[in-house]
């Protein structure tokens, strides 16, 4: 019967979602992941890197994975375990009382409309041709510089953002979800938020963000290849280039340092028939990367539209086939 429950709150979950959007009215609970993941960052790092000498690097280097390592232990524990405890006692009250919270925690680890309304507020400020604007939204979403991008350059990263956090943001949580009920939501989203926060490959996280990266790679490993193949049958039934989106998946879906990002990204870049990725600047420094997709047409401003519609077919189809397989189950 929970395992029911679970499934319901989870689509109830994403339907509030899709309707008002984040709540950003109270505390999110990632703030309180991220909050945990800093104090475990501050003291780790004094008990066990800040009294090596400069001249054992090797030691500190080792000592820095080591800490990396049992934040990362420590986070999902917590992040799983504390959840689990509330809604075992909710349901000791009623159930009805653990389905609510359940409800609602779903509702807050959801980000789809979070992700379409950010990236609908560059589509605006393009047709307003105000690119400072533009610029200025799409930095909210994106982590390279963007003081510097075209009007198509904005556009490309809009729709890169949309693409890759379609797993990211929603059909992975959506997974885990399904399969583990809010606690393990919770745990997803954990790994997410590390390595956001410490998954950085320079001087300060190298290696103490190692296993927090690493983490991240296997635990979206599955969703996002799941994500792609969904998203390839979504861009067949809502018109687009289905037949490309495959070629430029099966050609495309390994040009990125992550081994999980190019997945849809290609897809999509296939499926619009346009070019994204490329280079880009991080902190004032070019960084190379290989295109994806072709452009057999220039990239424009309803693409950013078009991306979101197809981040949320894909996602309705995954919660249909797997939701369902899982009631069929229970």
């Amino acid at each position: 019967m929970n395992g029911k429950m679970t499934i319901l709150a989870c689509i109830t979950g994403f339907l509030l979602d899709c309707i008002f959007g984040d709540p950003v009215w109270m505390y999110h609970p990632i703030r309180v992941i991220g909050n945990l993941i800093s104090v475990l960052e501050k003291g780790l790092r004094k008990l066990l890197c800040s009294r090596i000498p400069a001249s054992e690097q090797k030691k500190k280097n080792k000592r820095e994975v080591l800490a990396g390592g049992i934040l990362w232990i420590l986070t999902v524990s917590l992040s799983f375990l504390v959840p689990a405890v509330l809604l075992f006692a909710a349901g000791k009250v009623h159930p009805a009382v653990r389905f609510l919270l359940e409800t609602f925690w779903c509702y807050q680890i959801f980000a789809a409309r979070c992700l379409v309304g950010e990236s609908r507020k560059v589509y605006q400020k393009l047709k307003e041709d105000d690119l400072l604007g533009a610029r200025k939204a799409v930095s909210m979403i994106v982590g390279r510089d963007t003081e510097n991008l075209t009007a198509e350059g904005v556009t490309k990263a809009a729709v890169e953002t949309v693409a890759e956090n379609t797993s990211d943001g929603v059909t992975a949580p959506l997974l885990f979800l399904l399969i583990g009920g809010a606690p393990l939501g919770f745990l997803y989203k954990a790994v997410n938020t590390m390595d956001s926060m410490l998954g950085y490959k320079n001087e300060k996280y190298l290696y103490f963000g190692r296993i927090p990266a690493k983490m991240d790679d296997v635990f979206n490993y599955i969703p996002a290849r799941l994500t792609a193949w969904f998203m390839i049958v979504a861009a067949f039934l809502m018109g687009m280039d289905g037949k490309n989106a495959w070629k430029i998946y099966l050609r495309d879906k390994r040009k990125h340092a992550s081994p999980n990002s190019a997945q849809s990204e290609a897809v999509c870049a296939g499926a619009l028939d346009v070019q994204l990725a490329g280079d880009a600047v991080y902190f004032g420094k070019v960084y190379k990367k290989d295109y994806i997709g072709d452009a057999i047409r220039k990239i424009e401003p309803e693409d950013i539209l078009r991306a979101g519609k197809l981040m949320y077919m894909t996602t309705i189809l995954m919660m249909v086939v797997f939701g369902g397989l899982l009631l069929w189950i229970y």
